[in-house]
């Protein structure tokens, strides 16, 4: 007898790990359709901002980041429109609130960012400006790569982790150290719209890269798991 209860009780466990992994696996894949989407969105949204930069010379176009939220979750709800939801879990809730965390904080740095940065062109010199304006980009990258990180934690998936680490990582040491404008530095008198390119264009496409390496990539092995 006491030994039926053991099989039992055993038996329980197991159906409960079994059910947990099933959770974890169906939240992985809702997950990653919507990292996916999201990569891809912030890819698009971003080329669009850096060709019309460079074409325009007007950095007023930056501002098209604010609709970037308003985009991914309209797309997202367009192409998960016949899917069956995810199981309300734990781990959904987890990666959820991370990503709302997220969206809070790095809209909220990009605003004040971008009104102190405002405010210091208007009232300092163009030496002391440029020494204390702040680079909100550098941030939410690193910002990005840190709730990539946590989800790929979250969801015990290493390639989600090391997507985040790299892509968060990377694109803040990118722009901390202004790489691009190292590049092209040497060539400032080669190219007809130099402000365009280094200031528009280029950070653009870098975003849209690192874009791709913490959201869109992670977001597809996550689709394809078994």
């Amino acid at each position: 007898m006491e030994e039926n209860k053991n099989l039992t009780a055993e038996r329980s466990l197991e159906i409960i790990a079994e059910q947990i992994e099933k959770s974890r696996k169906a939240v992985s894949k809702n997950v990653g359709q919507s990292l996916y989407v999201a990569g891809l969105c912030t890819i698009g949204t971003a080329l669009v901002i850096g060709i019309c930069t460079f074409l325009t010379n007007n950095n007023a176009y930056y501002l098209l980041y604010f609709a970037l939220p308003l985009i991914i979750y309209g797309v997202t709800r367009y192409v998960k429109r016949n899917q069956a939801p995810a199981p309300a879990s734990l781990f959904g809730t987890m990666v959820a609130k991370t990503w709302l965390t997220f969206a809070i904080f790095a809209l909220s740095f990009f605003v004040f960012a971008n009104l102190y940065d405002t405010l210091i062109i208007r009232t300092e010199s163009y030496d002391v400006a440029t020494r204390l304006m702040i680079s909100p980009f550098r941030t939410i990258l690193l910002l990005m790569g840190m709730c990539v990180t946590i989800t790929g934690y979250i969801l015990k998936s290493r390639w989600l982790v090391w997507c985040g680490i790299i892509g968060g990582i990377g694109g803040f040491i990118w722009e901390s150290f202004n790489v691009t404008g190292m590049l092209f530095a040497f060539s400032a008198g080669d190219i007809s719209n130099y402000c365009g390119v280094v200031n528009g264009l280029v950070p653009c496409i870098i975003i849209a890269i690192f874009a791709f390496i913490g959201l869109t990539l992670p977001g597809l092995m996550l689709k394809r798991q078994k």
